[in-house]
């Protein structure tokens, strides 16, 4: 392995592309703190992020071989790209390998709360099959409800297209401009606009430091006293202790959260058991072929670094 490149593996990935990289450099698979960690780090060529590992100044002022930075994902929070960009270090994503798992997620997670299915577990008299059949216990057509998508990325646009295709009304709010052609049948709207008439309030957009609390009290309080408010983004975007109040004093209300401000979710988080919130692990990009997908940023990474190393000095 002398002549081979040497990369850390500071995060676990999928077993074939963990192998496929085995096979072509040294790799060493070791997390921050872990003993070796930064003799590796000295002489690395190249390191494999995902979520936890945090790449800042410092890291990068103790890597002077560095020459990238490969996350096994598509959000780059974690990563300082300015320190980067001045010290020539490649930063490198997945961009799209989670879309289509994020979307599936959030799609079902819509569904399943917008059309609550009782099941029959034993026999019932007439009286309680009518019961379970009454008119007040029936569900909104969602072809009569507003779908709102706030963050109009390949995500975001793709939610879109589906609650379109669904039958929604689809409203959008971006900070970008998307041209017509790239809107397909959603409708862009002013923020508090997206806020107040949505009955359905999906958030996907990115890490940047102005997008924490955007979700505060006051936006909160636009929200419909009946909306779902779905986030499978990033979890600082929603003002937890906010959310929290405001679930607590609007029963009809209902939040579903993959992603949170702290994780994993600790003892005094004010979301914890509020009976109209649903908190899971952040696991909406977690299938079988998203993992794989975000594994094989080690292709881009070896292909950068072997580059690198046949560049005239």
């Amino acid at each position: 392995m002398a002549n081979q490149p040497i990369v850390i593996l500071a995060e676990p990935i999928e077993e074939a592309p963990r192998a496929w990289l085995a096979e072509r450099v040294d790799l060493r698979a070791l997390a921050p703190g872990d003993p070796g960690f930064n003799e590796a780090l000295a002489v690395a060529h190249g390191i494999v992020v995902r979520t936890a590992t945090r790449v800042d100044a410092g890291m990068l002022d103790a890597a002077p071989c560095l020459q990238a930075v490969a996350r096994a994902g598509v959000g780059l929070d974690g990563i300082d790209q300015q320190a980067c960009r001045e010290r020539g270090i490649a930063v490198l994503n997945t961009p799209d390998a989670n879309t289509q798992a994020v979307v599936e997620f959030v799609i079902a997670s819509v569904t399943h709360a917008l059309r609550p299915r009782d099941q029959v577990e034993e026999a019932l008299d007439r009286q309680q099959w009518q019961a379970m059949r009454a008119s007040d216990r029936a569900s909104v057509q969602m072809d009569q409800m507003v779908f709102g998508v706030l963050g109009f990325g390949r995500i975001g646009s793709r939610v879109a297209e589906v609650a379109s295709t669904i039958g929604f009304k689809v409203l959008y709010h971006d900070l970008l401009e998307i041209p017509a052609a790239g809107r397909g049948k959603a409708s862009p709207v002013e923020l508090e606009t997206l806020l107040s008439d949505s009955d359905v309030l999906s958030l996907h957009v990115d890490g940047r430091a102005s997008n924490r609390h955007l979700l505060d009290a006051g936006r909160l309080d636009l929200l419909r006293d009946t909306v779902l408010l779905v986030n499978a983004s990033r979890g600082f975007v929603i003002d937890e202790d906010a959310l929290a109040s405001r679930l607590r004093t609007t029963s009809s209300m209902h939040a579903i959260l993959d992603v949170h401000d702290r994780e994993p979710i600790p003892g005094d988080s004010p979301m914890l058991g509020l009976p109209n919130a649903t908190l899971h692990p952040h696991i909406a990009a977690r299938t079988r072929t998203g993992l794989a997908n975000m594994g094989w940023v080690v292709r881009d990474l070896l292909e950068h670094v072997q580059a690198e190393s046949q560049s005239p000095a």
